[in-house]
């Protein structure tokens, strides 16, 4: 089941780099934006659950969304990946990525 996830705040009320996603629950929720990954000739972006700041010791929360379009209002909205095998190598291209950038 696909679930669209759509960005409901204008960016310039955010911080950069930050989105804010309501679920189909209305549950709103912050990400950092970390990066696009083309897969498979599929565009995801790679976004992090930014959390209280009394967490700050455990790992981030990695979330992978891929990007689809709108058919009504042509506008990019973000789809749940239910392929965990799609996941997992769009979440592996973006190990290589940080590891690379580390070097």
């Amino acid at each position: 089941m696909a679930d669209d996830i759509k960005n409901m705040i204008p960016e310039e009320e955010l911080p950069e780099g930050v989105i804010e996603l309501t679920d189909e629950d209305g549950v709103t929720s912050q990400f950092e934006y970390l990066t696009t990954i083309d897969h498979d000739g599929e565009m995801y972006v790679v976004l992090m659950l930014i959390e209280d700041e009394e967490q700050d010791d455990e790992e981030g929360e990695v979330l992978i969304l891929k990007i689809e379009k709108d058919p009504e209002t042509d506008e990019d909205i973000y789809v749940s990946v239910d392929d965990e095998a799609i996941s997992q190598a769009v979440f592996e291209k973006f190990l290589a990525m940080v590891e690379e950038d580390d070097e």
